[in-house]
């Protein structure tokens, strides 16, 4: 795979747009799914912060907001020297309607290949997650939101 190839994640979810657009954009429904802590302000130039483990800090900004469509983000670390800064990549997520559900796309574009890996394995945990979360189901426990647990 090439370096600018985006990390492509492809899932139903039996939902409608309207339905999962908030748990992307709103920090309250976010954490749900994702991390323990999240500041969404969803709307061009607004910024996304994330804390998934209570020792990272994702964050970026938003570039694009579509209502029930497609909202896109810049991403990276806010830690000094990490390999993918604040801000760094960008992640694009469509959401687009089928039967009685909805595709969701994500592209993860600007993952360096040490990263890539690690990301591919995030996505899909996390994506996973959504998905449980949106069938009315509680996902559990998140074992990456342990203060304890750390990355390889």
């Amino acid at each position: 795979m090439a370096d600018d190839e985006p990390i492509t994640k492809e899932i139903f979810i039996a939902a409608t747009p309207e339905e999962i657009f908030p748990y992307l954009t709103q920090s309250d429904k976010y954490v749900g799914w994702m991390g323990v802590s999240a500041v969404l302000d969803a709307r061009p130039g607004g910024v996304f912060q994330l804390d998934p483990n209570h020792h990272d800090v994702i964050y970026g900004e938003f570039v694009e907001v579509v209502p029930f469509r497609r909202v896109v983000f810049t991403w990276g670390w806010k830690e000094p020297n990490h390999p993918m800064p604040a801000g760094s990549s960008r992640v694009e997520i469509d959401l687009v309607p089928q039967g009685n559900g909805t595709v969701l796309r994500l592209q993860h574009y600007g993952v360096a290949p040490p990263l890539r890996e690690r990301h591919n394995h995030g996505w899909t945990h996390y994506l996973g997650r959504l998905q449980t979360l949106m069938a009315d189901a509680a996902p559990g426990p998140d074992p990456y939101a342990s203060p304890n647990w750390r990355h390889a």
